[in-house]
């Protein structure tokens, strides 16, 4: 009985691996390959070629995927984005599905038609952060104090708004930078005793703060605010929300709060703060005798996509037309934005970028543009730029589309777990841009754009899930 057991056993042995094998190679191709992958236990069951990113490594670059996976036919495909794509009422769909492989496009409807794309337009500032920048990169806030002016200390902004007020907290994105933290550290390294004054130093950034192609109401509203190079929390008045009104000086803000901490910090030193701060540079002798840094630029890009953070955009957008050698300027930033995505494989005949956030009345872009900045990023061979495809929220899952594509959805549920894509909404437009593993295996980029709305957003928002969810579950063949 021993030896048919060894053979039974032997037997179960090459029967797991053999199913093993295919169910491998049948879930790499749905996979979005990690930087630094760990072994990620296989699941249990394996049901289709796509699986939810939330089983496995969090994202960083899209792998290639085999050539030979199937292709939908477009004229299967057309007809059921067409249908999808109807909407009651006012406004009409652009959009454009192609294949990432090798450019082909498989749907095209008005797919030219240039229009304000909203926040999609952050595709481009994430592209042109990580083509100018580094993943790695962080951005520092310091004190800075000078021989040449005794008694003065200069807060200096360099790009961080998403300080937090208090300790630093290593582990965030938002707050990874502590003003508490840069206050006690400053309190230690300052002789003393004696009397000191703070200043503000946000040269950084240079040029108006606001855009002038930002409508007023938005302004009002909280969407964006006067950009400055250091702010708490992309300027939220409260800190810790997502929404309502922001500061009209969140530079200033940063520096009173960091001086009162400062003025706690360095008491028992018998060091005097004088707590009113007022703007001021630095003298070129000024030496750093404190600093935090914020979170890695790809963890800022990450942030700003899943969260849509206007604040943010028009920050890391500035930062990297300084790295690009442009002014750190609105303009300069329009321009880096320009750059980067026609570098990333964009035709540019009628791109109008007007700004970083998508609030801009000026941007004008199609979504043939779009799918090509898209493809380019799946495609890319810089880490960076690989990275921004891991960065979208997942359909159901996280960021703007953590309420997207669920059950109560209908039709779209069948993207949750597979569509990554960047949204975008404004009175009258709405956008959706991302990319997909078809249920056969093939990687696909899509931008859908409806421009002309009036009081159908929700409908427009639905088509274009529906569109995006047919794509994930396409054969079309």
């Amino acid at each position: 009985m021993r030896p048919l057991r060894l053979l039974t056993g032997l037997l179960l042995v090459l029967v797991m691996a053999a199913v093993a094998v295919p169910v491998a190679t049948h879930l790499t191709p749905g996979v979005l390959a990690a930087v630094a992958p760990a072994p990620v236990p296989a699941p249990p069951v394996t049901p289709a070629a796509q699986v939810p990113p939330t089983a496995v490594a969090v994202p960083d670059v899209v792998t290639p995927l085999s050539p030979s996976a199937p292709v939908p036919d477009p004229a299967v495909l057309g007809p059921e984005l067409d249908a999808a794509l109807r909407i009651p009422g006012a406004g009409t769909f652009a959009g454009t599905v192609v294949d990432s492989t090798d450019g082909s496009v498989l749907y095209a409807r008005d797919a030219g038609r240039l229009q304000a794309p909203a926040s999609n337009i952050k595709l481009l500032t994430a592209v042109a952060a990580m083509t100018f920048g580094q993943p790695g990169q962080v951005l520092t806030t310091s004190v800075l104090g000078a021989e040449s002016t005794p008694g003065a200390l200069y807060l200096h902004g360099g790009g961080d708004v998403l300080l937090g007020s208090g300790a630093s907290d290593p582990d965030a994105v938002v707050g990874r930078a502590g003003l508490g933290t840069l206050a006690a550290e400053a309190a230690a390294a300052m002789p003393g005793p004696g009397t000191y004054t703070v200043y503000l130093d946000d040269t950084l950034f240079v040029g108006a703060t606001l855009n002038p192609t930002w409508a007023e109401g938005d302004v009002a509203a909280g969407e964006i605010a006067p950009v400055h190079s250091l702010a708490v929390d992309s300027a939220w008045l409260e800190e810790g929300r997502r929404g309502g009104p922001r500061s009209q000086d969140a530079a200033l803000d940063a520096a009173r709060m960091f001086a009162a901490d400062l003025v706690a910090a360095a008491a028992d030193r018998g060091i005097v703060v004088v707590p009113d701060v007022q703007r001021r540079p630095a003298p070129e002798d000024a030496e750093p005798l404190a600093a935090v840094d914020s979170a890695p630029l790809q963890d800022q890009v990450r942030h700003m996509l899943e969260t849509s953070d206007n604040y943010l955009a028009e920050a890391l957008a500035r930062v990297a037309a300084r790295a690009s050698g442009r002014p750190a300027s609105s303009g300069g930033a329009t321009e880096a934005l320009t750059a980067a995505a026609v570098a990333t494989g964009v035709p540019g005949d009628g791109l109008l970028v007007g700004d970083a956030a998508g609030l801009s009345t000026r941007n004008a872009v199609s979504p043939a543009q779009l799918a090509a900045l898209m493809r380019g990023i799946t495609t890319s061979e810089l880490p960076g730029v690989a990275g921004v495809a891991g960065s979208l929220p997942i359909a159901g899952l996280t960021g703007t589309l953590s309420t997207r594509f669920t059950a109560e959805d209908g039709p779209a549920a069948a993207g949750a777990g597979t569509v990554r894509a960047k949204t975008g909404t404004l009175n009258a437009v709405t956008g959706l841009t991302g990319h997909v593993v078809t249920a056969d295996g093939r990687l696909l980029v899509f931008s859908f754009l409806a421009a002309g709305l009036d009081g159908t957003t929700v409908e427009a928002r639905a088509a274009a899930d529906r569109a995006a969810a047919i794509v994930a579950g396409c054969g079309c063949r």
